[in-house]
């Protein structure tokens, strides 16, 4: 009877059986590839001013690279998810991240523009395979601690897609475009990782099939669960629209109000950056003990009154507030997941791929929108309108719940 309850809590379609301790490994493992992959997915649009002065390149042609690369990276997620729920494909990882070396060889020694195309596609289909199966193998690892697992994950993500650029500086554009051959290495270690934690996935999968269900959340339907994925979709919206907002035009907003020095102001985004960062990782944790629906409302809810302030106020308390909402704000995205994963039980793979999906397209088309509109109205009125954005977070109130009653 002990080692039964000690059992699995997740099979290789994220359906709940009963659990076990979270396997600390493998959500460092995963973490890990996770890091290696938006490090290397973080790197591409950082050469972008090396690519355009290689070949001749108009703006319009660096938007379509951007563009092919967003949509390869987006649009197929949750379609690899659905696919994967029904078909589960252990070896998917690895084999998802040698496309994404094959993409890397080819941008380093890409021949013309087409070739450029062609590496960002691979690049952003190495990322859209990654992403839905890596939250699926978090989620069977997690011992029940869904948003604990799901936020070690997130944040491996943050920490890649905050050094790749910094590598990107330093490797690629002093050596040139065939300098990001170096980049092959961080994806032969990711392969190397994931081959690893998908021979994991196969034994666990084998071993704990037979197991059978423990159910704690109760699955959405209808109107229900359409209620449900709308209200995650308007804080997805709201979350990484705010986010990119700062991440992208911080800097060119303290220098234009406060006349900051630029390396002040990038020391205030890596500030801004290490709260996100910390909060995504104790966003998990928390949503574990109190729900995710508490630490949703508690995320959009709380940051209003930082984020609407913040605009009218001196550089000291303009930087602690940012840090505050963005800290605050960023808890929610573990609960997000989670949340949308309980509420469509048996489709890890797909809600993972969508909610990873919509974080990419947003971000992408939010960034490009807020700039045309800081050329037409300034950057500060840019800060001004997304300050009242997270006033959207009153839609948590309309989530509906879904763990079982006891």
């Amino acid at each position: 009877m002990q080692a039964s309850s000690e059992q699995s809590n997740q099979n290789i379609t994220g359906n709940t059986v009963k659990t076990q301790g979270m396997i600390v490994p493998i959500i460092c493992a995963v973490a890990i590839a996770h890091l290696l992959n938006d490090l290397i997915q973080a790197s591409l649009p950082a050469i972008y001013p090396l690519l355009k002065s290689n070949f001749a390149l108009t703006f319009t042609q660096v938007g379509l690279i951007s563009l092919v690369y967003q949509v390869t990276a987006s649009l197929l997620q949750p379609w690899i998810g659905f696919y994967t729920d029904k078909h589960p494909k252990p070896y998917l990882l690895p084999l998802g991240m040698a496309v994404t070396l094959i993409g890397i060889g080819l941008l380093a020694f890409a021949p013309s523009f087409g070739m450029l195309l062609f590496a960002a596609s691979l690049i952003g289909v190495g990322s859209s395979t990654f992403h839905p199966e890596a939250s699926r193998v978090t989620r069977m690892a997690s011992g029940g601690r869904f948003g604990t697992a799901q936020s070690a994950f997130q944040v491996g993500g943050n920490t890649g897609s905050a050094v790749g650029p910094l590598l990107a500086a330093a490797i690629i554009v002093p050596n040139g475009q065939a300098a990001a051959a170096w980049f092959m290495l961080f994806a032969l270690a990711a392969i190397f990782v994931l081959f690893k934690v998908s021979r994991w996935t196969i034994q666990h999968v084998q071993k704990q099939g037979a197991n059978s269900a423990a159910v704690t959340t109760q699955k959405l339907h209808g109107k229900t669960l359409f209620r449900a994925l709308l209200v995650i979709a308007i804080l997805i919206l709201t979350k990484f629209t705010y986010i990119a907002n700062i991440s992208n035009y911080y800097t060119f907003y303290l220098i234009d109000k406060f006349h900051v020095s630029l390396q002040h102001a990038q020391l205030y985004l890596f500030a801004f950056l290490a709260a996100v960062a910390f909060g995504t990782f104790i966003g998990g944790p928390i949503g574990d003990r109190i729900g995710r629906r508490a630490v949703l409302w508690f995320s959009f809810i709380g940051m209003i009154p930082f984020a609407l302030l913040m605009p009218y106020t001196n550089l000291f308390w303009t930087v602690i507030l940012a840090m505050l909402a963005g800290m605050i704000l960023s808890s929610a995205f573990a609960a997000m997941v989670v949340y949308a994963q309980e509420a469509v039980p048996g489709r890890v793979g797909m809600i993972s791929g969508l909610m990873f999906g919509l974080m990419f397209g947003i971000s992408g088309i939010a960034a490009a929108g807020l700039g045309h509109l800081a050329d037409i109205y300034g950057i500060s009125w840019v800060f001004k309108f997304c300050s009242f954005l997270p006033l959207l977070g009153f839609a948590t109130f309309l989530l509906p719940n879904t763990r079982v009653k006891s």
